[in-house]
């Protein structure tokens, strides 16, 4: 089921609200309807794969008891072999089997065919940084398998984060407050989510698919190329920062609080800042779960550029099974190693700091065709018409009518430069007390054009649904 549905708009979250309300006063039979409402919310596309969300709740509801009674690290490299292996699995087997294939001679594994679980690599990092605080002794561990089903399988952030770790909600699975304005708020920014997916992605992704199609793509002039390339970031950034806002609002309307995934990433002015920035969830797991266990910045210079290396490796590897997502990783691990090493203390000297931004600018737009393009050969052609001009007849103005100038327009005011220049618009986007009459008119039809929008389109693609 999607945010941006009819279905989940007009009748999933309504019906689930109105009895939450009516039982928000009896926390364990509020939490048994969150828990019933967020296994039909997954199971609502893919039915089979609750039995396997189940099984993974009961091995690290399993593993945590262990791990908190005998503190053993052997329970826990068990536990998390055990979680990797399932991920591993339903997510990298298919591409491990045709790298193999291509090494060993006579195709010896075969491929299967595999469908990848929605939103398998979020619950999986959630539990996994369960059981491993209960094991490093940063929280206690918990005896209720109830609540600890609940916060892996909580529908608003189960399938495409923020990842939330459990220090931060499980106060919140016990005693957590509600109120009329922190609903209010939390549908607003609901709304204000929906309405940069609905309005802003969806148009951005129409255009992007159809030039980068299989008949488009070999025609593709060089300003296109980049004119593409400008709006798949704008894309991806307005699907996934307003998926991660309905899942705050949400959040916020059944008395949870999540922490920000998003913080105007385009106005960052070096590849550091742009992490610091961009899927901030993700960051910290990996900080916290990969990057310091490997020794972080603690054992010397080359230590410290080796363990950045791998942690952006890993992360490629995290988005998905594919040598442009390695390849990805890489080019970002390479870019934080140069910060870091040398290039980082240039752009903090640098007198034309304009410059800067233009810098992280261009290398996240080529980053971004890293992660559009899966077929390798089709990515050498793409950038060598972004690079060296050999492209085709097909230009910007056959794809670009005034409704998509606008929207680009508006996209690149909107993710960061208006907010910096009136930060009044931030705070009343953003502060839970800022509720006004303006601000619910202005909401009220957002959610009206999304409505529109939805009943006449049924292109509503989230990208990080996949990963």
């Amino acid at each position: 089921m999607l945010f941006s549905s009819l279905v989940f708009l007009w009748y999933f979250l309504p019906a689930c609200a109105a009895l939450y309300y009516l039982l928000r006063r009896r926390r364990t039979a509020a939490n048994l309807l969150l828990l019933a409402a967020s296994l039909i919310f997954y199971a609502w596309g893919e039915p089979k794969y609750i039995f396997l969300m189940a099984a993974s709740i009961a091995l690290n509801y399993a593993c945590g008891l262990a791990v908190s009674r005998y503190r053993g690290k052997a329970v826990l490299v068990v536990c998390v072999l055990a979680n990797l292996a399932v991920l591993g699995y339903f997510k990298y087997f298919n591409f491990l089997a045709e790298l193999a294939n291509r090494l060993l001679p006579g195709n010896p594994v075969a491929l299967r065919d595999i469908a990848l679980p929605i939103g398998i690599s979020f619950y999986t990092f959630q539990a996994l940084s369960y059981v491993i605080d209960v094991y490093r002794g940063e929280i206690d561990v918990q005896r209720g398998p109830l609540k600890l089903a609940l916060y892996i399988s909580f529908f608003p952030q189960l399938i495409a984060g923020p990842i939330v770790q459990y220090h931060d909600v499980s106060e919140q699975l016990e005693h957590r407050q509600l109120s009329w304005a922190k609903t209010a708020y939390g549908i607003r920014r609901f709304t204000y989510g929906l309405g940069k997916k609905v309005i802003f992605a969806n148009a951005f992704a129409a255009v992007v698919d159809r030039a980068l199609g299989d008949a488009s793509r070999p025609l593709i002039g060089t300003g296109l190329a980049w004119f593409v390339m400008l709006l798949y970031a704008l894309q991806i950034y307005y699907d996934f920062s307003g998926y991660s806002d309905m899942a705050i609002g949400l959040g916020k309307m059944f008395g949870f609080d999540f922490m920000e995934n998003f913080r105007y990433p385009y106005l960052s002015a070096s590849v550091r800042e742009f992490w610091r920035r961009w899927h901030i969830s993700l960051s910290n797991w990996f900080k916290q779960y990969v990057y310091i266990p490997l020794g972080g910045n603690r054992k010397g210079k080359m230590r410290t550029y080796v363990n950045l290396f791998i942690v952006f490796l890993v992360t490629g590897l995290w988005h998905g099974a594919g040598m442009n997502f390695v390849l990805w990783g890489v080019y970002y691990g390479v870019f934080l190693v140069l910060e870091r090493a040398f290039l980082g203390r240039w752009l903090e000297k640098n007198p034309w700091p304009a410059l800067n931004h233009v810098y992280t600018l261009a290398v996240v737009l080529v980053g971004w065709s890293l992660f559009r393009i899966e077929d390798m050969g089709e990515l050498l052609r793409l950038w060598q018409v972004m690079f060296l001009g050999k492209g085709g007849v097909l230009t910007v103005a056959m794809f670009a009518d005034r409704r998509v100038w606008t929207l680009l327009i508006l996209g690149i005011a909107l993710c960061g430069p208006v907010q910096r220049l009136c930060p009044k618009l931030k705070e009343a986007l953003y502060r839970e007390d800022a509720v006004t009459f303006a601000g619910i008119a202005a909401m009220a039809a957002v959610f009206a054009v999304c409505t529109v929008l939805l009943v006449s389109n049924t292109y509503n693609p989230f990208i990080y649904f996949r990963f």
